[in-house]
């Protein structure tokens, strides 16, 4: 089983069955309260044993996913249905044409605000010429 869900790859980690949210904590810079967030909202499911929560290779993999599509603006409910597509056991074929989907959806809606605000600083330094020059 590859422990990197589909085109969010990390590196294996074959030297440990599960992980702390220590571990986990510090390999992503992440906060234990940003972990058990992300348990809360249901996108990571570590196991309990008492009061520890024991991190699967795959709660790795979610997390690294979940991290990614964060740094690139989807939102958690666009996180959770990418990632949830893994599951549905298809090859992961739904799971990458959904993903190709929303990364172009993304990728048009960020070179329009790109160019919004280009356009505004643009705007802007002829305002400072103006005012700097009367």
């Amino acid at each position: 089983m590859s422990f990197a869900i589909a085109l969010a790859p990390i590196e294996p980690r074959t030297d440990q069955d599960a992980f702390s949210i220590s571990d986990l904590s510090a390999e992503f810079g992440v906060t234990a309260r940003a972990l058990r967030f992300y348990e809360d909202e249901g996108l990571i499911a570590p196991e309990r044993r008492g009061l520890q929560r024991i991190y699967s290779h795959r709660d790795r993999a979610r997390l690294a996913w979940i991290l990614r599509g964060k740094r690139v603006g989807f939102s958690l409910a666009e996180i959770r249905e990418m990632i949830d597509l893994y599951d549905i056991g298809d090859g992961r074929e739904v799971q990458r044409q959904v993903t190709l989907e929303r990364c172009r959806d993304r990728i048009a809606l960020l070179t329009r605000q790109k160019h919004d605000i280009d356009a505004a600083i643009a705007e802007l330094d002829e305002f400072v010429t103006l005012l700097a020059h009367p």
